[in-house]
């Protein structure tokens, strides 16, 4: 069948889209209807999730920002990762009373815990009180993930073994690495279970994460200690700058928590140190990341007051450049 000539295709295409034609003319793809575009499949998955992020002490730029002694922050890049998987973000300021700090957890759909350095004092206190939250929404029977990076699977380790002396020391401080699978079949069901086979592959053989930490926990100690080992399961290990191998990533047998020693969110959203890698197998991998967590969140059954979240976002909040000042952030929030 021949074509409609070229100069009346916009007049056709024109009067498909407005309907009006009572038969496809050749040539013609019709379009569909406004409104005909079906519901959500699944009406307990939730598309507009929201995300708790728990300030850390400090301005992220050793006190050359603001050294406030009530002064926390949050790195931009996490809140980007998370709205790089689709969602928003709400700060849990540690030093706010605790029905403050309730009230905002009442708005969220899961937990960041963020890298740092601070392991005592009301900042670890604060940690713990909104991991035993995460424990007990999902005791219940309400899901509700965690994502704990570097500090962050340190302080959990601490408050799961309940030693607070469980780490040990490791070399490991601006250095990009690759990730070791122990056990692939234990990948199944886990974050990496949705990464592609030739991503796995790179990820062991290529250093495509990075790393920044003097602390961890080797894969003998963690086994050894009966609380870590029952609560969770190794998904990756990683070598530092002398070869000692700590672990490097691991996932709650029983809870929607997962904690990596690594900073995926620096692959995207940081440039301050050399060597965080930045190829596109690296951005994959924390999109992947972003990708997996607030997967998890999308089935947490809270349906926070819109205006609620409105009034608590960290929109609320301008973000400071702090790429002149900081190591480790081109932005920070910062909060007093």
């Amino acid at each position: 069948m021949a074509s409609p000539p070229r100069h009346l295709l916009p007049l056709l295409l024109l009067l498909a889209l407005l309907g009006t034609s009572s038969a496809a003319a050749p040539g013609v793809i019709r379009l569909p209807r406004a409104g005909a575009c079906a519901a959500p499949a699944d009406p307990a998955v939730y598309d507009r999730p929201v995300i708790g992020i728990v300030t850390h002490p400090g301005d992220g730029a050793a006190g050359r920002i603001d050294n406030g002694t009530s002064t926390s922050y949050i790195g931009a890049s996490y809140v980007k990762f998370v709205e790089a998987g689709g969602a928003r973000v709400i700060p849990l300021i540690y030093n706010e009373p605790d029905e403050r700090l309730l009230e905002k957890l009442s708005l969220v759909n899961g937990v960041l815990f963020t890298g740092g350095s601070v392991k005592r004092g009301p900042y670890f206190e604060t940690i713990k009180k909104v991991f035993q939250y995460v424990l007990d929404k999902n005791d219940a029977g309400v899901p509700f993930p965690l994502f704990a990076q570097c500090l962050g699977f340190e302080l959990v380790s601490m408050i799961v073994s309940k030693d607070n002396n469980i780490l040990e020391s490791f070399h490991a401080s601006d250095q990009a690495s690759t990730l070791q699978f122990p056990n692939y079949s234990s990948l199944q069901g886990s974050v990496f279970g949705r990464f592609h086979p030739d991503l796995i592959k790179k990820l062991s053989t290529s250093c495509l994460v990075m790393q920044n930490h003097k602390y961890g926990i080797s894969p003998k100690r963690l086994r050894e200690n009966d609380a870590l080992s029952s609560f969770f399961k190794i998904l990756t290990i990683s070598p530092d700058e002398n070869g000692e191998v700590y672990v490097s990533t691991v996932e709650a047998q029983k809870y929607p928590i997962t904690c990596t020693q690594w900073h995926p969110e620096k692959a995207i959203f940081e440039w301050r140190k050399p060597m965080i890698p930045h190829s596109e197998d690296a951005v994959q991998v924390t999109q992947n990341f972003a990708n997996y967590f607030i997967s998890q969140a999308r089935k947490s059954p809270n349906r926070p007051p819109a205006d609620k979240v409105l009034d608590n976002l960290i929109y609320n909040y301008i973000p400071t450049f702090s790429g002149k000042t900081s190591k480790s952030f081109e932005l920070v929030y910062l909060f007093s």
